[in-house]
C-alpha cells in the first residue's frame, strides 16, 4: 500500500489530495529559480485559499495574480493579500462598482488594461466620483520574426515601445486612473515545454525559437519599460511564468515574476529540461468493474484540461504503475477504463491515482482538497467548495 493510500484509507474516492511536502519543495524551488525576484502567485493555478496562503507565507513570494476582479475582491476581503493584480481585463460592471465603492480595495487591487476602450468602459460603469483605479498596462510578448508570423499568445494590441508610450500617455491624462505597472507575459516561453516526451525534433525546434524569442523580448521589454516610465513612475514590472523564471528574472527591467503551476506540478510541466516540479496534487478513482483480464474500469474521472484537444490535455494514471487509458474511451464522464498488467492486481474498491494535465482546473472538480502533512490529514475547501465561481 502506498503512503497516500495508507493515510487516506478512510476516505471514499473520488477525492483529491495535496502532498504538502511536495508543495513546499516546489515553492522553494521556484524561489531558487527566481534568484531574488519576488514571485506573484498566479491564483488560477491553485484555486484554494489555504494553499494560496501557504505560498504567500513562503519567503520569496509576494502578492497575488488573480484571473477576475470578483476573485480579487473576495481574496482581498478575506484578508489574503493587499496586493492583487487582476491579470485579465474586466468588463464585470458589478465588480467594478464594488471596487469603486471600497477605498481599501481600490488601493490594493490593480486592473490590467491595454486600450482606451477599457478606460471608457470603467468610467461608464462607475462614474467619475470614486477613488483612483490602479492600472497595469499589458504589452503583447509574442515573437514576430517575420511580417504576418506570430508566435505566442495574442494578449494585447500593444506590442512596441512606441505603442506602449502612447498608451501610457493616454492613461496618465485620464482623471480617475493611476498607472502603476506593466505586465508582459511570454507564454511562448513560460508555457511551452522544451523537452516533449518522444519528440526530440519538436523539442529542438521549441528550444531554438525560445532562445530567439527571449533575446528579442528582453530588448523590447526594456525599451517598453523605459518608454512607459517616461510618463509614470511604475511600482512594478511583471513578467514570466513557471516555465521561464530563470530567463525572466535575469532581465534588469523586470521587478517581479509570476508563477502558480510550478507549485502543483501537473503533467504539462513534465516537458521541461531545466526544472522538474514534484507532483503535489493527485486524485484517486475507485475500481468498480473488472470486465476482462488486464482491464479495470474506474468510476468517473472525465477531467480533461482546457486548451487545444490532444493527448497532453488528458489526465494520466500515476499509480499503480503500468496503467494507461484506452484510446476508445479515454477519461470518461462516468467511467474510465485503464489497461495494463497492473490492472490484474486491482480489486473492486481499490484506488487508481491520477495526475491532471493543468494545475488549477482540478479544483473545479472537487469541493475540498485533502492535505497530507507527514502522517496528518486535513481538508481545505477549494474555490468550488466555498461556492465561488470566477470563470
Amino acid at each position: 500500500m502506498s503512503r497516500l493510500d495508507e493515510i487516506t484509507s478512510e476516505l471514499d474516492p473520488p477525492f483529491a489530495v495535496v502532498d504538502l511536502d511536495a508543495f513546499d519543495h516546489n515553492a522553494a524551488d521556484l524561489v531558487r529559480r527566481a534568484a531574488g525576484r519576488p514571485i506573484r502567485v498566479a491564483t488560477k493555478s491553485v484555486r484554494c485559499r489555504e494553499l494560496l496562503g501557504r505560498a504567500l507565507r513562503t519567503p520569496g513570494f509576494a502578492g497575488l495574480m488573480s484571473y477576475s476582479l470578483a476573485e480579487a475582491l473576495w481574496l482581498h476581503r478575506e484578508g489574503l493579500s493587499d496586493d492583487v493584480l487582476v491579470a485579465y481585463p474586466t468588463v464585470d460592471r458589478g465588480a467594478l462598482r464594488e471596487l469603486a465603492a471600497d477605498p481599501a480595495a481600490a488601493g490594493a487591487i490593480t486592473l490590467v488594461v491595454d486600450s482606451p476602450e477599457h478606460l471608457d468602459f470603467i468610467d461608464a460603469a462607475v462614474g467619475s466620483t470614486r477613488p483612483d483605479i490602479r492600472l497595469c498596462l499589458e504589452v503583447d510578448a509574442s515573437w514576430r520574426p517575420l511580417p504576418g508570423l506570430h508566435i505566442g499568445t495574442r494578449r494585447s494590441p500593444v506590442h512596441t515601445a512606441d505603442q506602449a508610450a502612447q498608451a501610457a500617455r493616454h492613461i496618465v491624462r485620464r482623471k480617475g486612473f493611476q498607472l502603476v505597472g506593466v505586465m508582459v507575459y511570454e507564454g511562448q516561453i513560460a508555457g511551452v515545454g522544451d523537452a516533449p516526451a518522444g519528440q526530440p525534433l519538436r523539442g529542438a525546434a521549441v528550444r531554438w525559437f525560445q532562445r530567439r524569442s527571449a533575446a528579442e523580448l528582453a530588448e523590447r521589454r526594456s525599451a517598453v519599460v523605459r518608454a512607459v516610465r517616461a510618463s509614470a513612475p511604475l511600482e512594478f514590472v511583471n513578467g514570466g511564468g513557471t516555465g521561464s523564471l530563470e530567463r525572466t528574472s535575469a532581465e534588469p527591467a523586470v521587478t517581479e515574476v509570476a508563477a502558480g503551476s510550478g507549485l502543483i506540478g501537473p503533467t504539462l510541466f513534465d516537458a521541461y529540461r531545466s526544472f522538474q516540479p514534484r507532483p503535489a496534487v493527485q486524485y484517486a478513482l475507485p475500481v468498480v468493474h473488472r470486465p476482462a483480464p488486464r482491464i479495470a474500469t474506474l468510476f468517473g474521472g472525465g477531467y480533461p484540461a482546457s486548451g487545444p484537444p490532444g493527448a497532453d490535455r488528458i489526465p494520466v494514471p500515476s499509480r499503480p504503475r503500468g496503467l494507461k487509458l484506452t484510446s476508445a474511451e479515454g477519461a470518461g464522464e462516468v467511467q474510465t477504463p485503464v489497461v495494463g498488467s497492473a490492472a490484474d492486481r486491482l480489486r473492486l474498491g481499490d484506488r487508481v491515482w491520477f495526475r491532471h494535465a493543468k494545475a488549477g482546473e482540478l479544483a473545479e472538480r472537487f469541493t475540498h482538497y485533502h492535505l497530507v502533512d507527514g502522517q496528518d490529514l486535513t481538508a481545505a475547501p477549494t474555490y468550488r467548495g466555498e461556492g465561488k465561481s470566477f470563470g
